[in-house]
């Protein structure tokens, strides 16, 4: 019958030594249960250091298990963007005219726009570009009638982004008009690197925001019994 006493001195030798249990089996030429090797550390007393080494083991395997279960959760996202891009893609070969893109423009402008009447128009502003490129194409605005401005954050540099949405939207720069950073982001780093600042543009003359106003009101009056109420607060 064979005997184990050879790597149970080994084993008890190791554990002496501050080896884990696994590393134990690692070394040992059989492999033995997990249970088996406690049984024979059993009482053993540790270095002053191993209560340190575990915490380091766990804090490790704590960032290894975190990482699986952020890539798990990336690639479920990623497969869900593929769905949803298959089961809508008939979306892309629709023609569309000014109409119905001003629904689409009017829906966003509900969560996007200035809703208060001023004598300076429409008021927009978003960190999305598409949003802008909509409204564009939606109106025949001429773009030396458009100022706009960059809200950005204390880290971020106000030139890159007036070039940047400049290049977006097609504004000239000299209708930039100056600002400074939000002061509650000082000492505080932006986390999306590809963050371009909110960019907001005004145009003179109401019209184009009234519209904007008045269409949801039309479709959800269709839609419901009697005018909607607008509440305004003040």
């Amino acid at each position: 019958m064979k005997t184990y006493t050879p790597y149970k001195e080994r084993a008890i030798a190791l554990r002496k030594e501050g080896k884990t249990y696994r590393e134990i089996l690692n070394e040992l030429p059989i492999k033995p249960r997990k249970s088996t090797i406690s049984a024979w550390c059993q009482n053993i007393p540790m270095p002053t250091w191993y209560a340190k080494k575990i915490e380091l083991l766990n804090a490790v395997n704590l960032t290894k298990a975190r990482r699986v279960s952020m890539a798990i959760q990336q690639k479920k996202h990623e497969d869900l963007l593929i769905k949803l891009k298959k089961d809508n893609q008939y979306f892309s070969n629709y023609k569309y005219d000014k109409d119905a893109l001003k629904l689409v423009l009017a829906a966003l402008y509900l969560g996007e726009g200035a809703k208060r009447k001023s004598h300076r128009g429409l008021l927009l502003g978003s960190s999305d570009p598409r949003i802008i490129k909509l409204l564009l194409l939606c109106y025949d605005i001429n773009i030396e009638r458009l100022r706009c401005r960059i809200c950005y954050r204390a880290d971020q540099d106000i030139n890159i982004l007036q070039t940047y949405w400049a290049g977006i939207t097609g504004i000239p720069l000299k209708n930039f008009y100056k600002t400074k950073a939000d002061p509650r982001t000082i000492g505080k780093p932006t986390l999306k690197q590809d963050y371009k600042g909110v960019c907001v543009i005004t145009c003179g003359g109401t019209a184009i925001q009234l519209e904007l106003d008045i269409i949801p009101q039309l479709i959800l009056e269709s839609l419901c019994i009697g005018p909607i109420v607008k509440w305004h607060h003040g």
